[in-house]
Order: structure tokens, then C-alpha cells, then sequence
């Protein structure tokens, strides 16, 4: 038979930018709460395998990203926007102001790739 079960929701961490909820996780995907500070920021980034997308419900903050073209774009994102990451998409995301995040991936851990140095933006960002 098939049934519900309880999920019990744990912080992955310690992240110096805020909080990581993990509120969901299956074979299939994995659920997370991000609480992002004002002013701090994820690294430049890429993963090879993770799939996401990342929903701002509270704040603003910059997403940088590469459009395709070897130069990075910057887009203020605001509470109701959704923001798609595939694998290999360059990607870096800073808190305007204090910002949760929903996000929603397929179930891969530990898959970042800093690149900061290939754009000229050394990682001083804490990742994501």
C-alpha cells in the first residue's frame, strides 16, 4: 500500500549568508528554504548534474548569470519571480534585502563549480 510519511525538516549547514532548510527530499527531488541576509551572497557558479529552480517569496536580490554569451548579466528579482538553473548555467545570487527563497531541484548534493575566477570575480561569495 501505498502511503504518506512524515518528513522531518533539517538545516544544512552552517551557511555564513543565512539559512538552508531542507524541507523535502525523495528519489526524484528535494525541497529547500533558503533565508538569505541583506547583503551577502551566493559564489559564481555552475553545477553539472543539479537541476533547480529558485522562487523569491520575500526581498530582493541580484541574480547574475551568463546569457550565453561569456559576460555576466544582472537581473533584480523580486518577490514573485522564478528563476531556472539547468545544469551548467553560470549563476550567483546576492541578498538587497533579507530574502527567502523556495527552491526546488532533482535530489544532487555537493555539485558546485565556482568559476568566479573565469569572469574576474574572485569567489567571495559563500556558496549556495
Amino acid at each position: 500500500m501505498v502511503t504518506i510519511k512524515p518528513f522531518t525538516p533539517r538545516e544544512i549547514g552552517p551557511k555564513p549568508w543565512g539559512t538552508e532548510l531542507l524541507i523535502a527530499q525523495t528519489d526524484s527531488y528535494i525541497g529547500k528554504v533558503l533565508i538569505m541576509k541583506s547583503g551577502h551572497r551566493g559564489g559564481l557558479q555552475y553545477h553539472e548534474r543539479k537541476d533547480e529552480t529558485f522562487y523569491l517569496y520575500s526581498g530582493e536580490a541580484w541574480v547574475y548569470y551568463d546569457g550565453g554569451d561569456g559576460e555576466i548579466t544582472r537581473t533584480l528579482m523580486r518577490p514573485g519571480m522564478s528563476f531556472h538553473v539547468p545544469p551548467g548555467a553560470v549563476h550567483q545570487v546576492e541578498a538587497v534585502s533579507d530574502c527567502v527563497f523556495f527552491e526546488a531541484s532533482n535530489p544532487v548534493f555537493d555539485d558546485r563549480v565556482n568559476v568566479g575566477e573565469r569572469y574576474g570575480r574572485p569567489d567571495t561569495g559563500e556558496s549556495r
